[in-house]
């Protein structure tokens, strides 16, 4: 049986100042716990992550974003509902809320 996904993710973000993409091509391989996958991501750049799951929360390290080679990632997800914090180059903070289907 495979671990692959294909999703699509939609999202729009909170608080933050920059013009992001806000569609977001998604596969992802989950063996019990552990995620890892690739996303074009609200930078338009190609992320590609590993992690954990666990009772909806993710947490993991993520590439692709342009003020750090690797970046903490946490995000939450109900059903198709997901929302994470998120951090802009300069340190202003915000929220990014979407839905993935």
């Amino acid at each position: 049986m495979s671990c692959l996904s294909l999703m699509l993710a939609l999202s729009m973000h909170v608080g933050l100042e920059g013009n992001y993409n806000s569609i977001h091509p998604h596969a992802r391989c989950q063996k019990d716990a552990v995620i890892s996958g690739i996303y074009y991501n609200s930078e338009d750049n190609i992320s590609a992550y590993v992690g954990l799951e666990h009772n909806g929360f993710e947490l993991g390290l993520v590439t692709g974003y342009g003020y750090a080679n690797v970046v903490p990632m946490l995000r939450y997800k109900k059903d198709k509902l997901f929302i994470a914090p998120a951090i802009e180059k300069g340190g202003k903070k915000g929220l990014v809320i979407g839905i993935e289907f």
